[in-house]
């Protein structure tokens, strides 16, 4: 019994099976006859759009120096190896640092200087700023690869303006990095010119102290050097501890757990600082205690503006050759093809989508006709639903 069921099942498929594209043969002009219309309508349609040509050029992802930091260790002194250099190692081991360049070529600063350079604002009928800016950024392709490249793709209906475009965006961007420490090195520059003026200030007014405090022979005998380097050496790893929190900063989130280290490292040595620097005998009385005191300030802050200096300079040498780094790998070339619009691809998807809807409503259309031939009741509800035009 069971055996003739399936039987009797089988044979049922089967007869739907063929019932199915009898009905598909019968209305073989809508289910083929509409979508191949509508495929050569869309390919008419296609010769109508303005083609857009796309060119493309590539630079290489500009790399962090570490040399500099490794030098800032070296002259400074005390941090050793858990200093700024490691804040240049967690720099390097940022997961995607293209992502930081991929957003400066998409500021509004370097869409602004494209706008004004071509006049897109006349080019694409853009009334307002915006409205131009827009337009570029669906015209302009930027993403990075797994080789360490960022690729340019620049479209527009001229093929030499989409060239002219391509490479524009380097320079824009070249403008940009000037004006921004987005570099280590560029931050340590940032931090050290505004360390360096106000030590600068300091050493000045401690040079005008000292002159003004007098000598006498007991303070020629007098020798406070030994003290002044101590607390040099300390202040010295203040200042480097800051620099690789202000450096990290600029990499990682607030909860980052090697931000949270340097922080702690840089409370650890202003520790240090404030335990020297009460334990400094510098306010003590006696013959020529305040030329000491005096003297030993602008010791400091001596050590302190010649420390500043050198890594200043270390900073502008590293920033400089950061400027270089942004290299053209392969610059945009005059496009000998169009971009858009691909009319192979439009026809084809018409003519697929067209064919699928077709085959839908002829389908449903013999759905709605056998249910009304089997049921009564089903054909009269589906007459109320029929929209009827008022008398």
């Amino acid at each position: 019994m069971s055996d003739e069921r399936i039987q009797d099942q089988e044979t049922h498929e089967e007869v739907s099976l063929l019932d199915l594209a009898l009905v598909l043969l019968e209305h073989r002009n809508i289910v083929l006859g509409m979508p191949l219309g509508v495929a050569l309508l869309v390919l008419g349609l296609s010769f109508l759009i303005a083609p857009k040509f796309a060119a493309t050029t590539q630079i290489m992802l500009p790399q962090q120096p570490q040399s500099g930091a490794a030098a800032l260790l070296g002259s400074l002194g005390g941090l050793g190896g858990g200093g700024l250099g490691g804040a240049a190692g967690a720099i390097a081991g940022l997961k995607n640092p293209a992502d930081q360049w991929i957003g400066l070529l998409k500021s509004r600063t370097v869409q602004d200087g494209m706008v004004a350079r071509f006049h897109l604002r006349e080019r694409y009928e853009s009334k307002y700023q915006f409205q131009a800016r827009q337009t570029l950024e669906g015209l302009t392709q930027i993403k990075s690869g797994k080789d360490g490249l960022i690729s340019i793709s620049v479209e527009d209906h001229d093929p030499a303006t989409a060239m002219a475009m391509a490479d524009a965006y380097i320079d824009e961007l070249q403008k940009l990095s000037k004006t921004l420490a987005v570099t280590e090195a560029g931050q340590r520059r940032l931090f050290f010119e505004i360390q360096l003026k106000e030590a600068k200030e300091q050493l000045i007014k401690a040079e005008v102290a000292l002159r003004q405090s007098g000598v006498s022979e007991s303070v020629l005998k007098t020798s406070p050097d030994a003290a002044v380097a101590v607390l040099a050496q300390i202040k010295a790893q203040v200042a480097a501890a800051e620099v690789k929190v202000a450096v990290m900063r600029g990499q990682f989130t607030t909860d980052s757990p090697d931000l949270k280290q340097a922080q702690l490292e840089l409370t650890s040595v202003r520790s240090q600082l404030a335990k020297a620097e009460q334990n400094d005998p510098k306010s003590a009385q006696g013959s020529g205690s305040q030329y000491v005191a005096r003297f030993r300030e602008f010791k400091y802050q001596e050590t302190l503006f010649e420390l500043l200096a050198r890594q200043f300079e270390m900073a502008k040498a590293d920033e400089a050759k950061d400027g270089a780094i942004i290299q053209v790998v392969d610059k945009a070339t005059l496009p000998e093809w169009k971009s858009s619009p691909k009319r192979g691809m439009m026809t084809v998807l018409a003519g697929v989508l067209s064919l699928i809807l077709g085959t839908a409503f002829v389908l449903i259309r013999q759905a709605l006709r056998n249910a009304r031939e089997r049921d009564p009741v089903f054909a009269e509800k589906l007459k109320k639903l029929r929209w009827r035009r008022p008398s």
